[in-house]
């Protein structure tokens, strides 16, 4: 009977299969991942932030008539930030991951399929992808909260006032955190961060139209 070439790699003993909890677990005990989950979710935080602000700010000043239009307009930008953070995330990374492990088989000559590290690399690049898709959700969620009591509790002007208050402190809360972590002082990087959002806002309140 035929037998297929050998390829120069041995197969790796099959290791059983962790629980979902438990494999969690450990991938937040795992410094490395945490931190590549980190800057994706920061990263795509502050992108979804100064889109939510640029948004309210120039949608009251074209003249959108109603809070609800203006909540539209954010979860179409939400539905799409979201989206492609959490798509182009898991593809790199899912490039990265393969390449690693085809480093590592040629390295040690043994077939990796189906052995922790394989699954591991598989869990570690959803909970990036699931991280990178959440930061621009808060980003834009929360400053567009106060276009839902538009015509209760504010103005137009009032609500996009309000929103990029919000959106300020949400760029501070991030500043803030990744601040905490690296040893600078806190409330630095939360101005450092939430002087983007008034940034964003002076220039479109500034261009013509």
């Amino acid at each position: 009977m035929a037998t297929a070439p050998w390829n120069g790699r041995r197969a790796a003993t099959p290791e059983p299969v962790v629980s979902p909890r438990r494999l969690l677990r450990r991938l937040l005990a795992n410094e490395d991942v945490v931190a590549i989950s980190r800057r994706y979710f920061v990263s795509n935080g502050f992108d979804g932030t100064l889109t939510a602000i640029g948004i309210v700010v120039g949608a009251v000043l074209s003249g959108i008539p109603d809070g609800a239009t203006v909540i539209k307009i954010g979860l179409g930008a939400a539905v799409g930030l979201g989206t492609s953070a959490v798509w182009s995330v898991y593809e790199i990374e899912r490039a990265e991951t393969k390449a690693e492990i085809l480093r590592l088989e040629h390295a040690m000559l043994t077939d990796l399929d189906d052995t922790r590290i394989q699954r591991e690399q598989r869990s570690a690049r959803l909970l990036h992808a699931v991280l990178s898709g959440l930061g621009p959700l808060i980003g834009i969620l929360v400053p567009l909260a106060p276009f839902l009591f538009e015509g209760s509790l504010f103005s137009m002007a009032e609500a996009a006032v309000v929103a990029v208050a919000l959106g300020v402190a949400v760029l501070g809360a991030f500043g803030a955190y990744m601040g905490s972590i690296s040893g600078q002082r806190w409330y630095v990087a939360a101005a450092r961060m939430g002087l983007a959002g008034l940034v964003v806002a002076g220039i479109n309140w500034m261009l013509p139209g």
